[in-house]
């Protein structure tokens, strides 16, 4: 039986709560486009926030801004800003970030195997329900 030491006050396991948030953090629509796009458009070199606007199709620059900032609370990725005219941000992966990859590559490596099957199931239920 579990410690009730291990429940929050609303008797909610911790591991759970701990689970939800990051699913929440790093499936969202935005954070692993922007740790992939980290990761591969730039073979691993910092890019800059115009870099990641302009290589992630579709993010707005108030997401990009957002998701940044939570990934970088998360530990994910770091920001280094230059004390330059204009100043100058570049944005590159931690550790942390970086072995997210291996998870995350596993899950897309399986979307895109049972990807077929998935739009296959669509139809058929698509197709019942009408």
């Amino acid at each position: 039986m579990e410690n009730p030491a291990f429940r929050d006050r609303n008797n909610q396991s911790i591991e759970c709560r701990v689970m939800r948030d990051m699913l929440s953090r790093i499936g969202d629509k935005w954070s692993l486009l922007v740790i992939f796009t980290l990761a591969f458009a730039s073979d691993q070199q910092p890019l800059r926030f115009s870099e990641l606007m302009r290589l992630i199709n579709g993010i707005s620059q108030r997401m990009l801004t957002t998701t940044l900032r939570n990934l970088e609370r998360e530990g994910f990725l770091t920001r280094q800003i230059y004390a330059e005219v204009p100043p100058r941000v570049e944005y590159s992966l931690t550790d942390r970030g970086r072995g997210l990859l291996v998870p995350a590559t596993n899950l897309l490596d399986w979307i895109k195997k049972e990807w077929p099957a998935i739009e296959k199931s669509r139809q058929e239920y698509d197709a019942k329900i009408k």
